[in-house]
């Protein structure tokens, strides 16, 4: 079988495109494919679809393609533009690649695949090509595809923030809680945010009336956002972060305390870790600082509060969880400890979307879970040059889109 065959096949070709010739230059390192079109071939018009169009002129142009071997490929094609009766002058599309792209389609599925599992800086590397290009044709896919997302069945949406520089830079997420699916992300953490989301839903086909459930931290910001833009939105306040207030809560006691009880330092993962996750060694100790005695840590303290809270609230039956929530706020107000009062004051205050639990059931988990994929793809990485990037990374990792590529 001859080369220009061979390539024929494998680049698999259709009339009136054909290879006319091959070059290879194994210094270089290099193979360059050059394609025609059959003498008189007519055309489809690009805008309109007529499919009896005449070349009117031609331009050559270049794609790089995967790897041929070690060797870099490419492929040079004459691209006519043709006389359309409908519409004019119009340049064709080529099979092979998108337009204005100098890749074809086969490599950028190849980008796109890899860049899910290394950082962009060495995929680039990896193929020999610059990492703005690559996030160039990262980009594009993932804006086409979320293009093409539709949001009109979407009912429960989940929020939350995660850090996208150091300094206090951050990114805000939305989940579909029910597919799951990440369907937005924009910057900061503000009530603005809201108003980001809302526009996007509706671009999508939602609509803010649509929204039945919201999940996310207590945030100010994050409730006067839901608050102004999605109305009708019953607010669930996420376990994970009630839980979180409550490790900072304890944590505030165990710093405060160790100054004067020594045995407190270096123990902090002691009081964070669920008692089941404990090492034998780390439980054995944690006994020890537990144990009854007539100068009982507060540290301890406040850690039985804690436990007795968080291994119940959310096991009880809908009818007893506001008496709960009420007699474990009256026993926190009554201890000495600062920090589990105004623990206190923030869940009694917060009530309400604490108790919509019982009815919508939901939480951020698979945000939780987003945002460790995003971050170690972050840490992978050594961080993003732009926002942008960060998005987009995380839209290609968990907003199951499709790119409609050639694999």
């Amino acid at each position: 079988m001859r080369d220009v065959d061979l390539f024929q096949q494998a680049l698999g070709l259709e009339e009136p495109w054909w290879v006319e010739r091959t070059t290879f230059d194994a210094a270089a390192r290099r193979l360059d494919i050059y394609l025609g079109f059959e003498r008189g071939a007519r055309f489809e018009c690009p805008e309109c679809g007529w499919g009896d169009c005449p070349a009117y002129d031609t331009t050559e142009k270049q794609w790089r393609h995967l790897n041929f071997f070690q060797h870099e490929a490419y492929l040079h094609a004459r691209v006519p533009r043709v006389e359309c009766s409908r519409c004019g002058i119009k340049q064709v599309r080529v099979p092979w690649a998108r337009e204005g792209s100098g890749f074809t389609l086969l490599f950028e599925a190849l980008v796109l695949a890899l860049v899910k599992q290394m950082p962009v800086n060495a995929v680039a590397a990896l193929v020999g090509e610059t990492d703005k290009r690559l996030w160039r044709i990262v980009d594009h896919y993932v804006s086409a595809a979320r293009a093409a997302l539709d949001f009109s069945d979407v009912r429960r949406v989940g929020v939350d923030e995660t850090a996208s520089k150091r300094g206090q830079q951050y990114v805000s997420l939305f989940v579909d809680l029910d597919r799951p699916r990440l369907m937005f992300g924009t910057e900061g953490k503000d009530a603005k945010v809201f108003g980001a989301f809302r526009l996007d839903l509706m671009e999508h086909g939602g609509h803010p009336e649509q929204i039945r459930d919201l999940c996310m931290d207590m945030s100010g910001a994050f409730q006067l956002g839901a608050a102004v833009h999605f109305p009708l939105a019953e607010v669930t306040f996420d376990r994970f972060h009630v839980v979180k207030l409550f490790n900072d809560a304890l944590q505030e006691v165990r710093r405060a305390e160790q100054e004067t009880r020594a045995e407190l330092k270096k123990t902090r993962w002691l009081w964070m870790k669920r008692p089941e996750k404990l090492t034998k060694h780390q439980a054995a100790h944690l006994a020890q600082l537990l144990r009854p005695s007539a100068e009982a840590l507060q540290t301890a303290k406040a850690y039985q509060m804690k436990l007795s809270f968080v291994d119940e609230f959310w096991t009880l039956p809908p009818s007893l969880a506001e008496a709960f929530l009420r007699k474990w706020c009256r026993w926190a107000k009554r201890s000495k400890l600062a920090p589990m009062r105004r623990l206190a004051n923030t869940l009694w205050a917060h009530r309400a979307g604490l108790l919509r639990w019982y009815f919508s059931e939901i939480s951020n988990g698979i945000l939780e879970g987003i945002n460790s994929l995003l971050q170690a793809a972050k840490a992978r990485a050594r961080g993003y040059r732009t926002t942008r990037n960060l998005l987009n990374m995380a839209y290609l990792l968990a907003s199951d889109l499709d790119f409609a590529l050639p694999t």
